[in-house]
């Protein structure tokens, strides 16, 4: 049946360039928005002539006259062509149009019968032919990953789902001014690295053949950016694509967005009001008021600040019923979790009772503090307190949203860590990055360092089940071939 529309259209577009008509358009000069024509019709009334562009989204033919519905990204209008009216050569123009096609419409603004506001067409310009029809009734895909593999489709029938994305797009505009209010400095770092560092994540290996290196796409911008604090570059921040060759889930995605910001003078008790801000900031320009609702019941998730801050042994006495220091509990706990503990540290053992007890209670957005220091090698360590980093989390709906320490800035340290944590599976470091150690014995302030996932913030404000849902081209593996 598609295949058979696709025919009839290749044939109208034939018939549109045989009688001399240019089927895609050039420059436009579309005066107004299809959402400022409705507002010119409500502030004039009948009458005012104007001029605007979208897509045939819907027709209803009556054979000398018809009704359509025209679409841009603003909202949708209804428009009127009758052939008493346009003439004969332009209402023969419109039969040659379908459903899906980019047309601009000159005309005047009216109500018809039944009170709809209206455009009725004057003049028709074909701006764009469609060979291929639009999903059924234009009302959305109901395929998964026919969304996802054709999102241009989703975005055109699925007003949701261009509302998230419009979302998307204010929220991080939000969280730019935000930061660049307090004097932050956004700047750009390398996306091809020759240390996959600053994260504990499997890197994705490529090969730079002028210069005959593998390298790898970075999991983090940390420790360039941390390269800026040394450089007197007292507060910055970045907007970054990281890669990790890991698996696919609701909540992870191997390629995403985060916002890393690092602050000089300040540690992570600095990072919480600075998070705290941040996401009162997208909320406020997502219009979220102080809460959300998420998931299929939409559940509200308070995101008003000040958020409960609880310390991350506290959170494994409450949510896993075990004390963190007794050592055999806790690995029974992770046995019941069908976790193969043996060749586990503790911390790591402790950290997978976390991450399947506490992590998944938490709701509303809370800040859990004080984590064990064996997890966090860049991070400082609480004072007379070597066991536990000063480094925290933000969750909410079971989803971790946000990651900041007290970054440790002592060179002889770092570098002592790093060569303790060299090899280790559950850091994912491979080789010590020499040069960043160099450029803490040249003095790096101390300050304070925050990691917010982006995608996982808009799904909260957005009320999105999956990080496809906020992500426009998602990859996915290729179509199977019949």
């Amino acid at each position: 049946m598609a295949e058979d529309q696709r025919e009839q259209r290749l044939s109208k577009l034939a018939v549109l360039k045989g009688r001399g008509v240019e089927p895609y358009g050039r420059r436009y000069p579309k005066d107004l928005s299809v959402a400022e024509c409705r507002a010119l019709g409500e502030a004039k009334g009948d009458g005012a002539t104007l001029r605007t562009a979208g897509r045939i989204v819907a027709q209803r033919d009556f054979g000398k006259a018809a009704f359509l519905s025209l679409k841009d990204r603003s909202g949708a209008i209804q428009i009127y062509v009758r052939r008493d009216t346009m003439g004969d050569e332009q209402f023969d123009l419109y039969r040659l149009l379908d459903v899906g096609d980019i047309v601009g419409v000159e005309g005047k603004l009216g109500k018809t019968r039944t009170g709809e506001l209206t455009i009725f067409v004057e003049r028709l310009t074909p701006l764009s032919k469609a060979i291929r029809p639009l999903p059924e009734k234009w009302h959305g895909l109901k395929d998964v990953e026919t969304r996802y593999r054709q999102r241009y489709l989703d975005l055109i029938s699925n007003e949701a789902a261009r509302e998230t994305f419009v979302a998307r797009s204010r929220i991080v505009g939000a969280v730019r001014r935000y930061l660049d209010g307090l004097g932050f400095l956004e700047v750009e770092t390398p996306m091809m690295q020759a240390h996959a560092g600053g994260a504990a994540a499997e890197p994705f290996v490529t090969h730079h053949r002028t210069l005959g290196l593998d390298l790898y796409l970075r999991i983090s911008p940390e420790l360039y950016l941390k390269r800026l604090l040394v450089g007197d570059l007292e507060r910055v921040y970045e907007i970054n694509r990281n890669f990790r060759n890991e698996g696919i889930s609701t909540k992870h995605f191997p390629e995403f967005t985060m916002l890393e910001a690092y602050q000089a003078f300040s540690d992570y008790q600095g990072m919480m009001d600075l998070v705290e801000g941040i996401v009162t900031a997208a909320a406020r320009e997502a219009e979220t008021g102080e809460s959300v609702p998420y998931g299929p019941d939409g559940r509200p998730v308070r995101l008003a600040a000040p958020w409960p801050r609880i310390t991350y042994h506290d959170a494994v006495r409450q949510y896993a019923g075990v004390d963190p220091a007794d050592v055999a509990a806790v690995r029974a706990k992770a046995r019941g979790f069908q976790v193969d503990e043996k060749a586990l540290s503790d911390a790591v053992v402790l950290n997978e009772v976390f991450e399947r007890t506490a992590e998944p209670a938490l709701w509303d957005f809370t800040i859990v503090y004080d984590y064990p220091s064996e997890l966090c090698p860049l991070s400082k360590t609480k004072p007379g307190r070597p066991d536990i980093a000063e480094r925290f989390e933000v969750f909410a709906a079971g989803i971790e949203v946000a990651n900041a320490y007290s970054e440790l800035n002592d060179p002889l340290e770092q570098a002592a860590k790093f060569r303790a944590q060299l090899g280790h599976d559950h850091t994912g470091m491979k080789q010590i990055d020499e040069d960043y150690v160099a450029a803490l014995e040249h003095a790096m302030p101390p300050a304070g360092g925050l990691g917010v996932g982006i995608d996982r913030l808009v799904m909260l404000l957005t009320n999105s089940p999956s990080i496809r849902d906020v992500i426009l081209f998602p990859m996915l593996r290729p179509e199977a071939k019949e």
